[in-house]
């Protein structure tokens, strides 16, 4: 980043996020987008209410029916390149609207977009025999209303849209309000040039003032195929009972183990790495880690040598105090809550909050807790790290389980005992079990695979694709064409 003028970025910030005010204003190339004269700067795809983006999207997708997979791909294309262009820029619109995360980790995950599954992953399958021939084929469902998290507003959009487009369906999004005015931003910037491409408007839709009652409208709305959310326990539970089909990206709280013989000075330094990524915004992120006592000296001293700042127990019990908020429900029982305040919040930033310091570049801050502590319990998405000393691997498992609720959503282990592998990933029963790597190689980064901002571990479908917002459908013509009988 030192090569970047700080000046220059912070004008396109302030002028990209001024444009998508009350007031449209005549459009900058700042943000490195291909500029035309469009009929509403800063606006293409933007609605009032979730009801004109949703009439808008199911008209685009007759259009885009009709440009067949060549428009699909077209679209995908676009969405990649901009994303990759407009990295740098975007990354910083975003940081600076949501005030979550690092600046270097949002660029790198814009970078990231261009390995999003697109239209390759839609191939029909054949069948021929002395009855005739079977085709099945994966359609679209039409328009999803797709909900987005503030953590990832640009990225996961454009994941979406890569995947959604892909198979064929157009989408409106409700996004976080949190992140509302730079998710405008990019889909003003994939319509307009979708639009000058294609000749196709409103592919891409966004509620610009996204509230409860436009979700809520999105779910009830008759040109909704299909939802698709990712978020908290709340917005995924009144999806589900919406009515309509949902897929649902939902909470995790992934814990990490560590056993005797795992490679200490790498399982550290992963952990910090795939952890502290964005400040532990990520839901797949490593949150807890159980090690066992054999080797439980071993790992604090190698985390403090790969760049960990360990709290001592005064400085966690303060910070602690600052991270946790309680509110009581309406029998009177207190329950924790996050501090809005510190979600996404740097290292160095938590350190003074608790009398300790942190050297710039910090990764993760990390304290030794016991497995009821609220770091351990809650996904607090705070670069700091509770380490839980357990007597062996059995009990490591067993503690992991417990703190991950039965989301099944994300695990590690270090290991080189192939069998103990097996028992966690029976165990733990998760939509991504990671050995020996980070929690980041689960989508693809630093291991094989491909990434995805939606991992559907509430619903079932796992880490989404283009194959997953499509329909199943089967053609058969019954006959004797077998002419090689």
């Amino acid at each position: 980043m030192s090569q970047i003028n700080e000046n220059v970025i912070r004008d396109v910030v302030n002028d990209v996020l001024g444009q998508l005010g009350d007031a449209p204003a005549a459009k900058s190339d700042g943000c490195g987008c291909k500029s035309s004269s469009p009929r509403n700067p800063g606006k293409r795809g933007v609605f009032a209410t979730a009801g004109q983006a949703a009439q808008a999207a199911a008209g685009a997708f007759e259009q885009l029916k009709q440009a067949g997979f060549a428009g699909r791909e077209k679209v995908v294309q676009i969405v990649k390149t901009l994303c990759a262009d407009n990295a740098v820029a975007w990354g910083h619109i975003e940081l600076e609207e949501t005030k979550i995360g690092l600046i270097d980790h949002k660029i790198a995950k814009l970078t990231g977009i261009p390995g999003i599954p697109g239209t390759e992953w839609i191939t029909p399958v054949g069948m021929s025999g002395d009855n005739g021939i079977t085709m099945e084929e994966f359609t679209p469902f039409g328009v999803i209303g797709a909900i987005t998290p503030v953590t990832h507003s640009i990225p996961t959009i454009a994941a979406n849209v890569i995947n959604m487009v892909a198979a064929g369906n157009t989408i409106v999004f409700n996004a976080h309000p949190g992140g509302a005015r730079c998710a405008a931003m990019a889909v003003d910037a994939f319509n307009e040039a979708i639009e000058s491409e294609l000749g196709i408007a409103n592919i891409v839709t966004i509620v610009e003032q996204p509230t409860l009652e436009s979700f809520n409208d999105i779910c009830a709305d008759e040109n909704i195929a299909l939802l698709c959310v990712t978020g908290g326990p709340g917005v995924v539970a009144a999806a589900m009972q919406s009515g309509k089909r949902a897929i649902c990206a939902g909470p995790g709280n992934p814990p990490v183990v560590i056993a005797e013989s795992a490679r200490l000075d790498k399982a550290a330094a992963d952990v910090l790495f795939g952890g502290g990524f964005d400040a532990n915004l990520l839901c797949i992120g490593e949150k807890q880690v159980f090690v066992v006592d054999k080797v439980y000296r071993e790992f604090m001293a190698a985390l403090e040598a790969a760049g960990g700042v360990k709290l001592n127990p005064q400085q966690l019990k303060r910070l602690t105090s600052d991270a946790f908020t309680f509110t009581k429900d309406a029998g009177g029982c207190s329950h924790p809550a996050v501090n809005r305040e510190l979600v996404g919040a740097d290292c160095v930033t938590l350190a003074k909050r608790c009398g300790a310091k942190a050297p710039e570049g910090t990764e993760m801050l990390f304290a030794e807790t016991d497995e009821d502590h609220l770091f351990v319990i809650e996904e607090q998405m705070m670069p700091v790290l509770p380490i839980v000393r357990v007597k062996d691997f059995d009990e490591a498992v067993a503690k992991a389980k417990v703190s991950e609720h039965g989301y099944k959503h994300s695990s590690m282990i270090h290991t080189l005992n192939v069998e103990e592998m097996t028992a966690m990933a029976q165990a733990m029963d998760s939509t991504l079990f990671v050995k020996n790597g980070s929690c980041l190689t689960g989508l693809g980064s630093g291991g094989e695979g491909y990434g995805s901002f939606s991992v559907a571990t509430t619903t079932g479908e796992g880490i989404t694709t283009p194959m997953t917002f499509t329909r199943k459908r089967r053609c058969v013509m019954v006959d004797n064409l077998n002419i090689f009988g």
